[in-house]
């Protein structure tokens, strides 16, 4: 499984595309939702969204169908 970015946001908007790529049956994860976190910088920082290379069609097709994405 190789993994590919389909996009940063911010760690909101991340967490919840996750959510609705997962229900739509594409495993995805955020990464780096948590850096900084320790410093206060943690909303400054874009999350990546990433899903399998075989998904990345998929996923962006579902982003361009979301409100305000």
């Amino acid at each position: 499984m190789a993994l590919a970015e389909i996009g940063r946001f911010n760690r909101f908007e991340a967490h919840i595309l996750v959510g609705r790529l997962e229900s739509e049956g594409i495993p995805a994860v955020a990464f780096d939702a948590e850096a900084s976190i320790a410093d206060g910088s943690a909303f400054l920082i874009p999350v990546r969204v990433m899903v399998d290379a075989e998904d990345v069609a998929e996923a962006r097709a579902i982003i361009e169908n979301l409100p305000d994405f």
